[in-house]
């Protein structure tokens, strides 16, 4: 069961996890620059694989390109029908690592202009700007890795029981976390906007349905540990007051249940307690916001059983 959920202690890797970060939000601004709009920003994200994360196919110039992080081998492969790129993981500046991007798409002939400043970033420097000595982690990032594929088995487990719109489980490089997320069919108050590193238009067009929304983070400053996540937009009264079982807790400050990931790992039944979550923290606010549940749910999915109709 370590393996699957193994110990991810942020103090020590951080450093190596805001160097990934901005390696992936390379490659995501990629995508982002050539995906037309899909609602909810879902154009944009990466998305978890056996050995790390990829873009999925991009349109580029007449041909295919596809970006994968393998977090196993510690390297980003560049690829097109005709030809391959390789770049290591390792440790480094941003800037050098930006450059060596896009001379690949360069060779590739499949070139592409970004915006280089980091997108939800505190004190965002523009990638060719970065010069900072880096270090990664290798060890560390398998271990993110491994914990990330458990997180998107169970998110892919509890997003079967639903019949409404929901998101595919997704990563999203400017956050740095893995989501899905459930919709009420219902528009949304229009959204205040005004977070960091993200224009309003984007933040305004990502909230502009009702949803109860969940998900995985390694970690950040302002939440300096690897959890699990649930919240709604709009938060309808009293959410933070549901009953939600333990060790699960609201943090009123950001305005989310959360799940302790050290809680998850060290559970007799780890993917029970984080299913168990899922569905309470999604109950709640659904209820508290009168969606109409006989209509969106479901049974869970089982392999190789067609849902009953």
């Amino acid at each position: 069961m370590n393996r699957d959920w193994p110990k991810l202690d942020w103090a020590a890797w951080r450093e190596t996890a805001a160097h990934l970060h901005l390696m992936t939000q390379i490659a995501g601004k990629i995508r982002l620059a050539c995906t037309p709009w899909l609602n909810h920003s879902w154009h944009v994200v990466l998305y978890p694989t056996a050995r790390g994360l990829t873009t999925g196919p991009i349109p580029v110039s007449g041909t295919t390109l596809q970006l994968d992080f393998d977090l196993v081998s510690s390297h980003l492969t560049l690829a097109t029908g005709e030809a391959i790129e390789q770049i290591d993981l390792a440790p480094g500046s941003i800037a050098d690592f930006y450059a060596a991007v896009m001379a690949a798409l360069d060779r590739l002939e499949a070139p592409v202009s970004i915006v280089t400043l980091p997108s939800e970033v505190p004190d965002a420097i523009p990638f060719p700007e970065d010069t900072a000595q880096r270090p990664y982690d290798a060890e560390a990032v398998r271990r993110f890795h491994r914990a990330l594929l458990s997180a998107t088995r169970v998110l892919h487990q509890f997003r079967t029981a639903f019949l409404g719109k929901a998101s595919p489980v997704h990563f999203f490089w400017g956050s740095f976390d893995l989501a899905v997320t459930r919709f009420s069919g219902r528009p949304a108050p229009r959204h205040p906007g005004g977070f960091p590193g993200l224009p309003d238009d984007v933040t305004c067009e990502a909230y502009s349905h009702e949803e109860a929304s969940a998900g995985f983070w390694p970690g950040s400053a302002a939440f300096p540990k690897a959890a699990f996540y649930a919240y709604a937009y709009p938060s309808p009264p009293h959410y933070g007051e549901a009953a939600i079982p333990a060790p699960a807790y609201f943090e009123s400050a950001m305005g989310e249940f959360i799940l302790d990931y050290d809680d998850v790992r060290a559970a007799p039944d780890p993917e029970a307690l984080l299913l168990g979550f899922l569905q309470a923290t999604y109950a709640a606010a659904a209820d508290l916001a009168g969606w109409d549940r006989g209509e969106l749910e479901c049974d869970p999915g089982i392999p190789r059983r067609p849902r009953k109709v």
